[in-house]
């Protein structure tokens, strides 16, 4: 199983959280920072089974809204996988 980790620890801008995404799931240089090109990837290229976040209660709360977009994204992802009996599974460790 190939897992990843994607640490949010004190994450304070939107264009770092993305960065902080890009480099944990070894996502292209060139991919958007944005949570279009973030489900694409995710959903397309994405190499990991299982994919930690921790950190998240601790970003900015400006972020918080957008921390919840990328839980409903990952669990849209998940529950698409399983349609097709392949599972990429989540966690959120706060």
């Amino acid at each position: 199983m190939k897992k990843a980790v994607i640490d949010l620890t004190n994450c304070k801008y939107i264009i770092e959280l993305h960065t902080r995404i890009q480099k944990a799931l070894d996502f292209p240089e060139w991919c958007g920072k944005n949570w279009s090109a973030f489900w694409d990837l995710l959903h397309r290229e994405c190499k990991y089974d299982f994919i930690s976040v921790i950190g998240a209660d601790t970003v900015a709360k400006e972020l918080k809204p957008q921390i919840e977009i990328m839980k409903k994204l990952m669990e849209k992802d998940k529950q698409e996988w399983a349609e097709v009996n392949y599972l990429v599974d989540y966690e959120f460790i706060d």
